[in-house]
């Protein structure tokens, strides 16, 4: 009983949103990455290293808005980097993302212990000033303080921001083309490679905010944070179908699904904690299952020899 009123109980709403926006930010780099053709298994490294440079910034600097910029170009700057690999070098993608994924666990370690002389965590930094609704009241103060976070409201934004780009834009239009069709799209004069170029900038971009949002809301880095978030809106992403609102529906869903590992490991229920903290990549995998054979990738997706 106590499980179900910890389920039903507005905390447990405000965990939920909190926990589900770095995972929609991640999802949305991978749809706008994936619809112009970019494989994109680095939105794990993007995540992290956006996230150490959000810490940075921020210490330095003593402004939260500065880290905001240097997560952005950290992210972005990954983005880039995945770019040149897949697109100038026309290296396999997948192998690609996986690697920016080893580099950034590898790099944001030593530049810890060579910023902060740890190679576990950084110093605790102030995150975004936002407005606390509810203040009179400690049942709603959870939901009031995500509510007040700008970042919740610029994330709704991207969302249907994005949708809106993608499918009633002359841009969008030229994103979706090079990812269906490049060599079509290249006879129309759209410069294919620019096009990507632009595609993977943007994801690191999006999934860059996603590691913003876990410094600011943790107040600080910790060694491999990112916690195989990248992996999951990647999940997300196919379950979505390629599209923001569905990648955003199925980010909440795995969202609930870790509030309610939270929930469950603090209930004495009497289930094996590993039982219980496997329930988020349990249910993964699982979308991805019931995923198989019901939807369709972009034509071209993976397919470097394309991009001219």
């Amino acid at each position: 009983m106590d499980v179900m009123a910890s389920i039903l109980s507005v905390t447990f709403l405000a965990q939920v949103l909190r926990i589900s926006v770095p995972y929609v930010l991640a999802a949305l780099g991978g749809v706008i990455s994936e619809r112009c053709g970019i494989v994109n298994v680095a939105l794990e490294g993007m995540m992290l290293q956006a996230a150490f440079g959000t810490v940075v910034a921020t210490y330095y600097t003593g402004n939260p808005v500065m880290g905001v910029f240097g997560g952005l170009l950290a992210g972005a700057l990954t983005g880039l980097l995945h770019g040149l690999v897949s697109i100038r070098f026309k290296a396999d993608q997948i192998i690609s993302g996986v690697a920016i994924n080893l580099l950034a666990v590898g790099l944001t370690k030593f530049l810890l212990r060579l910023c902060f002389h740890s190679s576990s965590n950084s110093p605790r930094i102030e995150g975004l000033p936002h407005l606390s609704l509810w203040k009179g009241s400690p049942t709603w103060e959870s939901l009031g303080l995500i509510l007040g976070n700008p970042l919740l409201w610029v994330t709704v934004a991207l969302v249907l921001g994005l949708t809106w780009v993608l499918f009633r834009t002359v841009f969008g239009l030229r994103l979706r083309a090079v990812g269906e069709h490049p060599k079509a799209a290249a006879t129309l004069g759209i410069s294919v490679s620019a096009m990507r170029y632009t595609g993977v900038i943007l994801s690191g971009l999006l999934a860059g905010l996603g590691g913003v949002w876990l410094a600011l809301d943790q107040h600080q880095f910790t060694d491999g944070m990112t916690n195989g978030r990248g992996f999951i809106a990647l999940a997300a992403v196919i379950f979505g179908r390629w599209h923001p609102l569905a990648a955003a529906g199925a980010c909440l869903i795995f969202g609930l699904a870790e509030a309610l590992q939270i929930v469950l490991q603090g209930s004495g229920t009497g289930i094996p904690t590993q039982w219980v903290q496997m329930l988020p990549y349990v249910l993964t995998l699982a979308a991805l299952a019931l995923q198989r054979g019901a939807s369709r990738a972009p034509a071209a997706l993976g397919k470097a020899e394309t991009a001219r």
